[in-house]
């Protein structure tokens, strides 16, 4: 019998416990056919010459349109002074018009001494307005001409709701502005043109197939200051038809996205999309997911509401809304047939997002509910308890410690770092722990993550919670089947098992047995998705790559 593929003389570890290693794969229409099954012949076979063979990475919580987007933004990553990140900014306004925005990402307070100031990014971008994205998400500071347009300066400005205009102690705005009231900046930049969106979207997804990603959740599309359009999805779509959207991928509409829905005086109370579009719409290659809502901000802009103060800020953080709104809005949800997941950093905003679930459940129980925690970083032993009673699954950013570690237990002080982002502590409790990333908050990489919830080091090398650490096979769980299980398609991916979805990577080293420190550095020689190489297809000598 001739099939679409063979993959031969691999070593195939399928993460399906009735068959965990294998050596043959074999491939037909999209799926996984057999495992080591004698005289199947593909039409294209390859010798794996030894190569790991696993599932394709999902990435539980990512932003792609915004990561797509930074490529072509002022990137002020890894930068360490402000004085760099002023000539980066004024290297930028040079190329430009002059009224054309200056737009940067990814600058980190702690590590250049501090936010910009709005007189200095005046000076650097001679008059012409900037804006630059906090690497959190969750600060943006921008400079006068902004604040001018805004309505700042000249006091019109309406503050929302659960965000802050930062001011020194004259009473003068610095320039930098805390979650909600992001969204005055934002204002003047969005919506992004369709187009632009696509083509954000398409390079973001040749930058995954390159790391094994087969399958992403995008947290947060059509409207807040996460969103980067009201048609969004039709951005995607258009990258989809384009064939550049290379990966699978659900989308979260954020709850600002949402709004009533009218139908029968029968009919639940709710919120939702128009023709009452929810969870669960579209194919496997492009589906809608849950809704999304903040709850809070951020430990690294210490905006996270949290029990206790900060240890550097005395300040408890503070909700992104009316806690009586959020509580409604995830319960209107519920009741119109979404899954929801929540934002929830700070142990105060956890504390929230349960009683809701505990309420939307008791009101209207719904078995498939499936209610999430994004992040849930900082966490109390009853608060998993009630996360296991409730079935409420924790998504948090194994990578977050690595790369603002030191910051965060800095924010939350000795006492309650070691519970930072926990991992082993929620698996105990009997929940799944899917792998995810908040890129392009912490690099994206999937076996990044692995890396760091095996070995829970910060850049500095501290260990932020040894008794949270897992094994390499429970970090690579984490990346396929439990990233496959929250997205509700456990039964089509996430192990390679026959029926299933024939998504998988090409690895140089098994990272079930690597040492720690090498897990990072295993390279991706090639991924597939649906059996179609999205990469490496000239290193394993295909024709071409799909």
């Amino acid at each position: 019998m001739e099939i679409d593929l063979v993959v031969r003389n691999a070593a195939v570890v399928t993460m399906d416990d009735a068959r965990p290693r294998a050596h043959t794969l074999a491939v037909h229409n999209g799926r996984v056919l057999a495992l080591d099954a004698e005289g199947l012949r593909g039409r294209t076979e390859i010798d794996g010459q030894g190569a790991a063979l696993v599932p394709g990475f999902g990435d539980a919580h990512n932003h792609m349109a915004w990561f797509g987007s930074s490529l072509e933004e002022v990137d002020l990553s890894g930068l360490t002074d402000l004085a760099t990140l002023y000539d980066r900014v004024a290297e930028r306004a040079a190329t430009l018009a002059p009224d054309a925005f200056v737009v940067g990402a990814g600058y980190d307070d702690t590590a250049i001494g501090g936010h910009p100031h709005r007189r200095e990014l005046d000076r650097a971008a001679g008059g012409r307005p900037v804006v630059l994205k906090h690497r959190s998400g969750h600060v943006t500071t921008v400079n006068s001409p902004v604040l001018d347009r805004i309505g700042v300066l000249d006091g019109t400005a309406v503050v929302p709701e659960g965000g802050v205009v930062v001011r020194d102690d004259s009473d003068d705005p610095t320039g930098t502005l805390e979650e909600q009231a992001q969204n005055l900046a934002s204002a003047l930049l969005v919506p992004y043109a369709t187009g632009d969106l696509a083509r954000a979207i398409g390079n973001a997804s040749a930058v995954y197939a390159t790391e094994g990603l087969t399958h992403v959740t995008e947290c947060g599309i059509g409207g807040g200051w996460v969103g980067r359009s009201p048609r969004e999805l039709a951005a995607y779509q258009q990258a989809r038809d384009a064939g550049a959207l290379t990966v699978r991928v659900q989308l979260m509409p954020v709850a600002d996205a949402l709004h009533p829905v009218t139908g029968h005086a029968n009919d639940p109370d709710g919120i939702g999309l128009d023709l009452g579009i929810r969870t669960g719409f579209g194919d496997d290659r492009l589906r809608i997911g849950p809704m999304k809502i903040f709850t809070d901000g951020s430990l690294v802009a210490r905006t996270a509401a949290m029990h206790e103060v900060f240890c550097d800020r005395h300040s408890h953080g503070y909700f992104q809304d009316d806690p009586d709104l959020l509580r409604s809005l995830i319960l209107r949800a519920h009741a119109t047939g979404w899954r929801i997941a929540a934002h929830a950093i700070g142990d105060r905003a956890i504390d929230l997002a349960l009683d809701a679930f505990a309420e939307m459940q008791r009101t209207r129980p719904r078995p498939d509910a499936r209610p999430r925690i994004e992040h849930a970083a900082v966490t109390t032993p009853e608060q998993i308890a009630r996360m296991a009673e409730l079935g409420v699954t924790p998504v948090p950013q194994a990578r977050f410690l690595y790369e603002i570690g030191d910051t965060m237990a800095a924010a939350v002080g000795p006492d309650r770092a070691a519970g930072l982002y926990r991992h082993a502590s929620f698996l105990r409790a009997g929940l799944r722990v899917p792998g995810s990333s908040d890129r392009p908050v912490a690099a994206g990489a999937p076996l990044l993550g692995m890396q760091s919830m095996v070995q829970r080091r910060s850049s500095t090398g501290a260990v932020i919670g040894p008794d949270e650490r897992v094994d390499a096979a429970t970090a690579l769980r984490a990346y396929t089947l439990d990233a496959a299980w929250i997205a509700g398609e456990e039964h089509e991916r996430g192990s390679l098992t026959p029926g299933k979805l024939a998504d998988f990577v090409l690895l140089t080293d098994d990272v079930t047995v690597v040492e720690p420190d090498r897990i990072g550095d295993v390279g991706v020689i090639a991924t597939f998705v649906g059996g179609q190489c999205t990469h490496g297809a000239e290193k394993l000598g295909l024709d071409q790559e799909g």
